[in-house]
């Protein structure tokens, strides 16, 4: 019951069934998108410049990359307070064996920050003459992080 300023005493009308399901849609649905982004919140893109052999910092070129440049796998480290992440196939048996970083990403989840390194590897073409030499295909690339990530993921694509 509404009293009004004129003193009538007014009845309010219930709700009906049907405005009273389309209320509880209306919450269910705000309530999933937020969820929703919650739960599915993406990853954060990394930037990042890919150096050349002649711009890799001394202590990566003398220290890091001798250490892991036979291993398929992706690293960063410090060196004088900007991060690096280094993109490596491993030990290859001749030239023609390409790494190509295409992207990365940060993500969080329960505490654990993880860099995810999307690459590009391209094998020699069948019956190209190739220098029969051992290689080791990376690439070393300057971020924008600022902090190391507490898991390194390589995630490889093949382009043929």
């Amino acid at each position: 019951m509404i009293v009004s300023k004129t003193g009538v005493i007014k009845k309010m009308r219930k709700p009906s069934g049907r405005m009273l399901i389309i209320i509880v849609i209306i919450i269910v649905v705000i309530a999933a998108v937020v969820a929703g982004m919650m739960f599915f919140k993406g990853d954060d893109k990394v930037s990042y410049k890919v150096l050349g052999e002649t711009d890799y910092p001394q202590q990566i070129a003398s220290q890091v990359i001798p250490e892991y440049r036979a291993l398929e796998r992706a690293l960063a480290c410090v060196v004088d307070d900007k991060i690096y992440v280094i993109a490596s196939r491993g030990e290859k048996p001749t030239s023609g064996y390409e790494i190509a970083i295409d992207k990365m990403t940060v993500s969080e989840e329960d505490g654990i920050k993880t860099l995810k390194v999307y690459t590009v590897f391209k094998d020699p073409q069948p019956g190209t003459a190739l220098t029969q030499v051992l290689t080791y295909p990376l690439q070393v690339a300057e971020t924008d992080l600022t902090f190391l990530p507490d898991q390194i993921e390589l995630k490889v694509q093949y382009e043929e």
